[in-house]
């Protein structure tokens, strides 16, 4: 009992400056930094679910968009790669606005809008259709560096059947054709 306590303790207390979380998986970070690997990527903390009524895509004003928080989360996750060395090859963003500025935040390179990467949330019979082009788009990915996918909690849960958290990352190793997911990192 007193052990579970202790668990329990660690996982509550503030970690120090420089300390790495329970949940950052050194051995993940260190298959990104091994490179071929992709992040595929939840969009950092944006409240809410869905998208408002009124949705407009080339519009911000009408989306959930980054808290404060989340806009700190996604610069503290792009901070984590420059700390570690990661060579990220190429970003590409979901067309919404909350994935377009946590990919920006990241701050590891130029972003690419990728369709592929839109949420199919309020209409899940692209789902099927969508999940494809992103497969044939991680298929054609040439395995140098990590590859970034900033997108939605409904791709990544059908790309992968994992229901991520808001800035949780997915660290995939493609495997002749599959996707194996190699750990999580949750921020």
């Amino acid at each position: 009992m007193l052990a579970l306590l202790l668990v329990a303790a660690s996982l509550l207390a503030p970690h120090p400056a420089g300390a790495q979380p329970l949940d950052d998986h050194h051995a993940t970070w260190a298959a990104l930094s091994q490179g071929g690997h992709i992040a595929l990527m939840r969009h950092a903390l944006a409240p809410g679910t869905g998208d408002p009524a009124g949705f407009t895509l080339d519009d911000c004003t009408t989306q959930r968009n980054l808290s404060e928080e989340g806009r700190a989360q996604a610069r503290a996750i792009g901070e984590r790669f420059r700390e570690r060395g990661i060579e990220v090859t190429a970003v590409r963003s979901s067309r919404w606005c909350r994935c377009l500025d946590t990919a920006e935040l990241l701050a590891l390179g130029e972003v690419i809008p990728t369709p592929a990467l839109d949420s199919f949330f309020r209409n899940r019979g692209a789902a099927e259709g969508q999940t494809r082009e992103l497969r044939a788009l991680i298929a054609a990915w040439n395995g140098e560096g990590t590859l970034v996918l900033v997108t939605h909690q409904v791709n990544i849960t059908a790309l992968t059947g994992v229901y991520p958290r808001s800035g949780e990352m997915l660290v995939l190793a493609p495997e002749g054709g599959a996707l194996d997911v190699v750990g999580r990192l949750r921020h």
